[in-house]
């Protein structure tokens, strides 16, 4: 592919392509094309989850290392990065002498790319939804449908907006609309997800009862925390030697957004009140396995160039403060000033320099492409609500939201496994009925420390 389109004679880029043939003797000749989260995550390393759903029982599925992520060339990971964030679990989350090492580790990182000729500014949302258009025609497809999730389908709505010839239909799971995602957005995220996971403790007698007023008992933890920090030695969750881990609120805030990466959903209320009662092990264990990355899986300089020129510009770092405010009252303004899973992120984006592209890609996607929509109730990181958001410009559109579920839903979900199979098959009139028989699953329930 061309690094640049808009640069004729420029540098060429190479991208790694993956078949999997579908399972059925006699597949249908459209097959699924797989656009992976991030921005940067490693496309090929869904595979097995994609496969385990489902998605190539019918179809094969065709999966692409998007420009700059892992297998692609330029791969623009940050080992810089990585590095950081492994040190990160034993710094303050949102002190400023920490985020003066991230800054410092992301110019690294984007010196030494831009040392090897790389052009930073083509890693983009455009740039990506024309190649996926240019390998359609490069393997002489016909007629594909779309799969993405999380940044996936920020990525995919913009295909289908710039690409639509040969899109038979499109699944977008975890949606992150291009039109809304900034940095303020994801305190709207981030409200909506734990306030499910904590109305669902509410509706649960056990859980109610064990675990009264979690929204008070969150909102007093992170201003503890905030104002006193806890310093632990723990063991990984993977094991190894044990990490010292320093457990601020915004620490505290940023382990319930992984959205079951780090805490699972249903062990919210039993960690919230083991901390309440003195005991941070659960969360400062969840915390250590930042510690131990994979150096160079997760491409941060295409997280940073996307980010920097379509979601940062637009919106001060006031409106994201502005934001969290609203979502969470009560928590303290130095937890609030960093959008979730994306602190300094300002500062980070004057180091890496890239320029703003909303006008070309804030922008809703019209479109009468049978669409699939499906969200997570839990989901912290793009809420659920999101989803029939964004249908309201999608005519053919059908929207379900899973209840207990976080991101990336439909390997979580065999309902939501059989309404994406439904809707593959039938774009149109897709089964949904397994949806309205589902409940979040019975949260843990832990013995009452002042009973027992």
């Amino acid at each position: 592919m061309p690094e640049n389109r808009a640069r004729h004679g420029g540098r060429i880029i190479r991208l790694a392509v993956a078949i999997i043939p579908a399972a059925s003797a006699q597949p249908a000749e459209d097959p699924v094309v797989f656009m992976e989260g991030g921005p940067g995550g490693d496309a090929f390393g869904a595979i097995p989850f994609l496969v385990a759903s489902g998605v190539n029982r019918d179809r094969d599925l065709i999966v692409m290392a998007q420009r700059g992520g892992l297998y692609s060339q330029p791969n623009l990971a940050c080992p810089e990065v990585d590095r950081f964030n492994a040190d990160s679990v034993g710094l303050r989350y949102d002190a400023p002498s920490t985020g003066r090492l991230l800054v410092r580790a992301t110019k690294e990182c984007r010196d030494r790319l831009t040392a090897d000729g790389i052009e930073l500014s083509a890693y983009n949302t455009t740039e990506n939804a024309a190649d996926f258009a240019d390998l359609r025609t490069a393997l002489g497809i016909k007629q594909w449908n779309v799969y993405g999730y999380s940044y996936g389908t920020d990525l995919a709505l913009t295909y289908l907006r710039r690409h639509p010839q040969g899109i038979r239909s499109v699944a977008i799971d975890s949606v992150s609309p291009p039109q809304i995602v900034s940095l303020p957005w994801t305190w709207d995220s981030a409200q909506e997800g734990i306030n499910a996971i904590f109305a669902a403790c509410e509706a649960q007698p056990r859980c109610r009862s064990r675990y009264p007023d979690l929204p008070r008992t969150l909102t007093e933890q992170v201003r503890r925390l905030e104002a006193h920090p806890l310093t632990l030695t723990v063991q990984p969750p993977g094991g190894g030697n044990p990490v010292t881990v320093v457990l601020d609120g915004g620490a505290l805030v940023n382990l319930l957004v992984t959205d079951g990466a780090a805490v699972p959903s249903v062990d919210v209320p039993a960690a919230l009140d083991e901390l309440a009662h003195g005991h941070p092990e659960r969360l400062a264990q969840a915390r250590a396995a930042g510690a131990t990355p994979v150096i160079g899986e997760f491409a941060q300089g295409l997280t940073n160039s996307v980010a920097c020129a379509e979601w940062v510009p637009g919106f001060s770092e006031s409106d994201v403060l502005k934001a969290g405010r609203r979502a969470f009252p009560g928590w303290p303004d130095t937890v609030l000033a960093h959008a979730p899973q994306l602190p300094f992120e300002y500062d980070v984006c004057r180091a890496w320099n890239v320029p703003d592209r909303t006008a070309v890609q804030r922008v809703a996607t019209y479109s009468k492409v049978p669409t699939l929509i499906i969200s997570g109730t839990f989901d912290a990181k793009t809420g659920a609500s999101w989803g029939p958001y964004t249908g309201r410009t999608l005519s053919r559109s059908t929207a379900v939201q899973i209840p207990g579920i976080g991101h990336f839903v439909v390997p979580q979900s065999p309902c939501a496994q059989s309404v994406l199979a439904s809707f593959l098959t039938r774009p149109a009139a897709p089964d949904t009925g397994c949806v309205a028989g589902l409940a979040p699953k019975p949260f843990t329930i832990t013995p009452d420390p002042e009973t027992s």
